[in-house]
């Protein structure tokens, strides 16, 4: 099992319209990776959002990832997503920057796909959610083509590219390229994933333990795949929360202060294609969800929402989630943690459970891409 970190810049109640806090979210944030980095995590994922107001700031991703590649030397760091809609991304545009992250990062970068965060954000672009799924379908399958002819050329319906030779190549060679993923909300995209050849980016908005038929899914069809990029990256990512501090007891206090559910209740707002329980939608915005209590943190903590406590504790709690299968399990940072927590809790993790967990030094999306898996 590996670990990874995802950073969107997330910046709850009023600092959302400060641009001195945007501005110490970006920093902040750059030093959470390069923490991760330090620290045993194999992987950062970075968001791309548009118009989401306090749930993510966190937009012009290509120009922040290309920053983590160059204070960073270990950690892969991934596109989670780039949306591949040609209204919002030229096809090109795309091709073009993953290839020069992938040169950049010398192979750490993962190219992480999707069709966007609900209709009001692919609305910024007058675009409604029954408008994204066939453009995704169409592009997903142009790139591993434009990064391996010399003259490439398209004419579909929703993007058209005359006689051109998209450059650069991505490094390595015309026969490779970064692992492609692509961001599941539904579980349908389990089984498509797996037949486009591609790993999951599981941004699960339900308990970890619930996930596994997903997982089970996945791995039910990776065998069959039909793969949209060179080679088939089978990778499943299951998403988290995590405060792992020295006191168990002081990590559960902390929990309980750091806006876990004015998030979900933004994501509910924002993430409206989601399939969620429909009572779940009606108790929020305007209305919030309760923050948690103590007791409500041990409940969390059993249901498999959140891992919490001293580094012990998660250990063990971790531990309970191999059963469900998934190759990768990814925390949110720092959410609402304080810049001192959200570095404490990477350090602590990377440091003393991680290496309990991920005895391989080499990341399983590197070894999909070198054939070696």
């Amino acid at each position: 099992m590996e670990f990874s970190i995802f950073v969107q810049m997330y910046i709850p109640g009023a600092k959302a319209h400060d641009p001195a806090a945007e501005h110490q979210s970006v920093m902040n944030e750059l030093a959470l990776i390069k923490a991760a980095d330090e620290h045993n995590w194999k992987y950062a994922w970075v968001t791309e959002h548009h118009s989401l107001p306090e749930y993510s700031h966190l937009s012009a991703n290509e120009s922040f990832m290309a920053y983590a590649l160059a204070i960073t030397e270990n950690i892969h760091i991934g596109s989670g997503i780039m949306n591949l809609n040609p209204i919002v991304n030229h096809p090109v545009r795309v091709a073009e920057r993953v290839a020069m992250l992938d040169h950049l990062g010398e192979g750490r970068f993962e190219m992480g796909t999707g069709r966007g965060a609900g209709s009001w954000e692919i609305g910024t672009f007058n675009l409604d959610p029954e408008q994204t799924r066939e453009p995704w379908e169409e592009v997903v399958w142009e790139f591993k083509k434009m990064w391996s002819q010399q003259e490439y050329s398209f004419d579909g319906k929703y993007f058209q590219t005359p006689p051109r030779n998209i450059l650069p190549k991505p490094y390595g060679g015309l026969t490779t390229h970064p692992p492609m993923w692509v961001a599941a909300g539904n579980p349908p995209t389990y089984e498509k994933a797996a037949r486009h050849g591609m790993g999951v980016l599981g941004f699960n908005i339900t308990a970890i333990h619930d996930m596994k038929a997903h997982v089970d899914s996945y791995k039910a069809h990776i065998g069959d795949a039909v793969p949209v990029g060179q080679y088939v990256n089978d990778n499943v990512m299951i998403s988290n929360a995590l405060v792992c501090l020295e006191d168990g007891q002081e990590a559960r206090r902390v929990a309980t202060d750091m806006s876990l559910s004015y998030l979900q209740s933004l994501m509910l707002l924002y993430h409206d294609t989601f399939a969620v329980d429909p009572s779940l939608k009606e108790k929020v915005w305007p209305a919030k969800f309760a923050e948690p209590t103590l007791d409500d943190i041990e409940e969390r903590i059993e249901q498999g929402f959140l891992l919490c406590g001293d580094p012990d504790e998660v250990l063990q709690q971790v531990s309970r989630y191999q059963d469900v299968g998934c190759d990768q399990v990814c925390f949110g940072m720092p959410v609402g943690l304080s810049q001192e927590h959200a570095l404490k809790t990477i350090e602590l993790f990377g440091d003393l459970v991680i290496p309990k967990l991920d005895l391989d030094p080499v990341h399983r999306s590197t070894k999909m891409r070198q054939g070696l898996a």
